[in-house]
């Protein structure tokens, strides 16, 4: 059974996912945890000073990040984002499973999932709507009731997204699942090849990478 990474991941790129799988290569770098645990520290942080937040893995200036906190403050469920009731929750669906980063507590509850990446300007990057998606789903098959969305935390930046269950967005889960099931050797190369230049496998896969400075050097030939 697909975890919810190995959805994010596919939904990205399906021959990226077809290598980590193979090779069982799905430990995040200590730099990404990082990133992460600042999802659980929103509170501590809204009124730290520069000296502090510069230390930190965050991407604004101290002033920025304060202001985004500030910004989360003023939503409905700020408290519970910056003290879940349930943290680390493994869920098992019908079609996947994984964890959820938190369980915000209502009715329903809703389901988050940390990202340690840059979020668009706005909504939310394809792979991580798929894997809301997953989430909201297992949570759903697991207490046998709609869960009608779910959220993303973008800490580095405080800023966090609701991916809700539309038609599109359960589209795209399923296709993202049928593809995955399917999926028994290398799938084809992706057309998007700016996909290609920070993946690990990109010399294995045998995609052909360039730098800027490369074609920069080549319109000038």
């Amino acid at each position: 059974m697909p975890t919810f990474s190995d959805l994010s991941r596919a939904a990205y790129c399906l021959r990226q996912c077809y290598y980590v799988r193979r090779d069982d290569d799905r430990a995040p770098p200590p730099e990404v945890e990082a990133r992460r645990r600042l999802a659980f520290e929103y509170a501590d942080r809204r009124d730290a000073a520069d000296a502090i937040l510069e230390r930190l893995p965050i991407e604004p200036s101290p002033a920025t990040y304060r202001a985004a906190l500030d910004r989360l403050a003023a939503r409905d469920d700020w408290d519970e984002l910056a003290d879940p009731s349930e943290r680390s929750v493994r869920l098992h669906g019908k079609d996947c499973r994984g964890v959820a980063d938190k369980l915000l507590a209502g009715d329903p509850p809703t389901p988050t999932f940390v990202s340690p990446g840059t979020p668009p300007e706005s909504g939310v990057w394809k792979p991580q709507r798929v894997r809301a998606v997953a989430i909201a789903k297992a949570l759903a098959w697991e207490r046998e009731r709609e869960i009608p969305r779910a959220i993303v935390e973008y800490p580095a930046y405080g800023v966090v997204r609701t991916v809700r269950l539309t038609t599109r967005n359960r589209a795209a889960y399923r296709r993202t699942v049928r593809h995955l099931r399917e999926l028994d050797g290398p799938p084809p190369r992706v057309d998007d090849r700016s996909k290609c230049e920070s993946c690990d496998y990109r010399t294995e896969c045998g995609v052909k990478t360039h730098s800027l400075r490369s074609l920069l050097d080549a319109t000038r030939r």
